[in-house]
C-alpha cells in the first residue's frame, strides 16, 4: 500500500477528521430536519370501519351517474343533496371521524348527504383515512392554501384559534362548486344526536342581505367580544346600529352560499381583519369577523342545534353542563376535547355522549 507523503501529514488528519466525525454529526442532523418536516405526515392513529348506513324508503332518489372518472357533479349538483362542510386536519381528525358518524347514524337519508371537506395540509392522507373508515361516503376534498388568509390573521387568546383553517369558513363559497346553493357547516368536536336533514331545512326567508342561520345568545355580553379600542371609537361602534346584535357560534351554521357569493361576504370579512391588524378591535380569533358582518342579521336557529362550550373556556378546558332544554347536537367548543381527556383518564361527565362515536381502533377493540 503506498505511503502516506510525509509533506501532507496536516491535509491528511484533517480529512480522516472530516470523515470519522463531521460527516456522521451531518448526516444526523440532515436525518433530523427530514424527520421534522414529515412529522404531520402521518397519522399517530388507526381508525374503524363505519357501518354503512341506508335511507328510509321515504327518501327521495338522488340520481348519483358517477361515472368511472369519479366525476360526482350531478350527484353535487341535486337540489335533494344535503351538503355538510367540514375541515380536516390531523390534529382534529378523530374528533372529525366521530362528527361524521354521528351525522350518518341519526340521518333518515344518510345517502343524500354529500360531504365536503377543506384541507390546508395531509390532502392524500386525510382523504385515504376517511376512505377507509367511511368507504360508502359521498364526498370531495379540497385544498386551503393557508397564505390566503395567514397575512390576516392576528394572534388571540389562545394559539390554536390562530391557524390558518380556522378561517376556511369564511372561503366556502370559493371552494365548493357554484352549483351547490346551501350547505351546512360544522366543526370537528362536535355530534349531533339527531336528524340533520332538520336543520339544513331552516328557511332563510326572503331578504336577500340574509346569508346564515345559527343559533343565537342574546343573554351574552355582546361588549365582551370587542375591545375598548372598538367601543370607543364612534365609527366604529356604530356598526351594530340598527341591528339587534347577538353572540352567535360559528361551529354550527346554515349557509345561503348563492347569497354569500352575491354579497361578496368574504371581502367584507376580510376587510375587518385587515383593520385588526391596524388597531386591535377584539381578541378571539375567527369569530370577531363574522359576528362584526353577520350579527343581528341572522335567522335564528333552535338552541338545542348548539349545546355549545362542553370544552370549557379558552384557558382551563373545565367540565360544564349542558344548557336546560332538548339536545339536537353536542359541541365541545373551548380548550377540552373529549378524546384528550379520555386518553388522560380524567374525562368529564358529557365526554361519556361522545365516546360511542368514537371509531379510534385500539388494541382491545373487537369489531362486531
Amino acid at each position: 500500500m503506498n505511503s502516506i507523503p510525509k509533506s501532507k501529514p496536516l491535509l491528511f488528519l484533517f480529512f480522516l477528521f472530516l470523515c470519522l466525525f463531521l460527516l456522521p454529526c451531518l448526516s444526523y442532523t440532515n436525518n433530523k430536519a427530514s424527520n421534522s418536516n414529515t412529522t404531520n405526515s402521518t397519522i399517530p392513529h388507526q381508525f374503524k370501519e363505519a357501518p354503512q348506513f341506508y335511507n328510509s324508503p321515504t327518501c327521495p332518489t338522488i340520481t348519483t351517474d358517477i361515472d368511472e372518472n369519479h366525476n360526482n357533479d350531478k350527484y353535487i349538483c341535486s337540489d335533494e343533496t344535503i351538503h355538510v362542510a367540514m375541515t380536516l386536519d390531523i390534529t382534529y381528525i378523530r374528533g372529525s371521524m366521530a362528527a361524521i358518524l354521528s351525522v350518518l347514524q341519526h340521518s333518515s337519508c344518510p345517502e343524500n348527504i354529500f360531504f365536503h371537506f377543506i384541507c390546508s395540509s395531509n390532502t392524500s392522507l386525510l382523504s385515504n383515512t376517511i376512505s377507509k373508515s367511511f368507504p360508502y361516503l359521498k364526498f370531495q376534498v379540497y385544498n386551503f392554501d393557508n397564505s390566503i388568509v395567514s397575512g390576516l390573521i392576528s394572534t388571540s387568546i389562545r394559539s390554536a384559534l390562530d391557524c390558518p383553517l380556522n378561517y376556511a369558513r369564511s372561503y366556502l363559497a370559493n371552494l365548493i362548486p357554484l352549483c351547490v346553493q346551501r350547505v351546512v357547516y360544522l366543526d370537528s368536536d362536535l355530534i349531533l344526536v339527531d336528524d340533520i336533514a332538520k336543520l339544513a331545512a331552516t328557511e332563510l326567508g326572503q331578504d336577500e342581505n340574509t346569508v346564515l342561520a345559527a343559533p343565537q345568545y342574546c343573554n351574552a355580553n355582546f361588549t365582551s367580544y370587542f375591545t375598548p379600542t372598538f367601543w370607543s371609537n364612534p365609527s366604529l361602534s356604530l356598526t351594530f346600529a340598527n341591528r339587534e346584535a347577538c353572540y352567535f357560534n360559528t361551529g354550527v351554521m346554515v349557509i345561503d352560499l348563492v347569497r354569500w357569493r352575491s354579497g361578496d361576504y368574504t371581502t367584507k370579512i376580510e376587510e375587518w381583519m385587515e383593520l385588526q391588524k391596524r388597531m386591535r378591535i377584539y381578541e378571539l380569533g375567527s369569530l370577531p369577523p363574522f359576528l362584526l358582518v353577520f350579527a343581528g342579521n341572522i335567522v335564528s336557529v333552535d338552541h338545542r342545534w348548539n349545546q355549545h362550550g362542553l370544552g370549557g373556556d379558552n384557558f382551563r378546558g373545565l367540565c360544564r353542563d349542558l344548557h336546560p332544554g332538548p339536545v339536537s347536537l353536542l359541541h365541545w367548543s373551548g380548550k377540552g376535547k373529549p378524546w384528550v381527556r379520555l386518553d388522560a383518564n380524567r374525562p368529564c361527565p358529557l365526554d361519556a355522549l361522545w365516546a360511542p362515536y368514537d371509531l379510534l381502533q385500539t388494541p382491545f377493540s373487537f369489531d362486531s
